[in-house]
């Protein structure tokens, strides 16, 4: 009985903070309109969330390209389509490694850095100063850098597939001796725009996710050090857990 009663309590602390995260998704989405019209507050949070990203991604995402090069060459090899890789290696990273694994490493990096800088506001008052004064937080803090993680995180996935893909050329072409002609054209009549749009909806969908729950989680910190630690790393394992979750339905419903 007290197993199903704490079972109950769960169920109804889930469906509880779904809803409070669509209303707050909904207070901010009342107050981009006003965000806008400062877009200086929004090329900063651009910058801090995707310029600063750069390197992890660009670093990532080769290592990765290298790797499914290598994999799929052993793959490919067995059936005696090596020149296949350029197309293999192209579909995945658009279509799955490259939005996952940038969203992957977008919550880890940026969405932690909101949700850290938008808890320590809330533990140093400043959020409550801004009420006072009557300045709504949301319009002055959460809304620009949501609309940073959105717009950085579609750029962060093109980047990522770009270095990937040119991991997996050097890898397979430069290394393995795949023929390049073969590589590249067999990759460019093999993708369309089908396919790239998948990425770049994966993308937005992704960007929304991982944003929506930094700032939320940094905004409804507890005021103290230990609460923002525990928001932080709420950020991370929701949005890892959030986006393969989105990742699936999406991959089911564009099929």
């Amino acid at each position: 009985m007290k197993l199903f009663q704490e079972l109950i309590d769960n169920v109804r602390g889930f469906v509880a903070t779904v809803g409070a995260v669509a209303l707050f998704f909904a207070r901010v989405l009342g107050q981009v309109p006003r965000a806008i019209l400062r877009p200086g507050f929004i090329v900063e949070q651009i910058y801090n969330a995707g310029a600063l990203s750069l390197v992890i991604i660009m670093t990532c995402g080769l290592f990765v390209g290298m790797v499914l090069g290598l994999q799929g060459y052993d793959l490919l090899q067995r059936f005696g389509s090596e020149d296949a890789l350029g197309t293999g290696a192209a579909l995945a990273l658009i279509k799955e490694l490259g939005p996952v694994v940038t969203a992957l490493l977008f919550a880890g990096r940026a969405g932690t850095a909101l949700a850290s800088e938008i808890g320590l506001m809330r533990a140093t008052d400043q959020l409550a100063a801004m009420e006072m004064m009557a300045v709504d937080p949301i319009r002055r803090v959460v809304a620009p850098r949501f609309l940073g993680g959105l717009i950085a995180m579609p750029l962060l996935t093109v980047i990522f597939i770009a270095i990937g893909i040119f991991g997996v050329q050097l890898i397979g072409v430069q290394q393995l001796g795949v023929d390049a002609a073969a590589f590249w054209s067999q990759m460019r009549s093999s993708v369309d725009v089908d396919d790239v749009m998948e990425g770049v909806i994966k993308g937005c969908v992704f960007g929304v996710a991982c944003s929506l729950i930094a700032v939320y989680e940094g905004y409804t910190a507890t005021p103290t050090a230990e609460g923002v630690g525990r928001a932080t790393t709420r950020t991370v394992v929701t949005s890892a857990v959030l986006t393969l979750i989105l990742d699936y339905m999406l991959t089911a419903v564009m099929l």
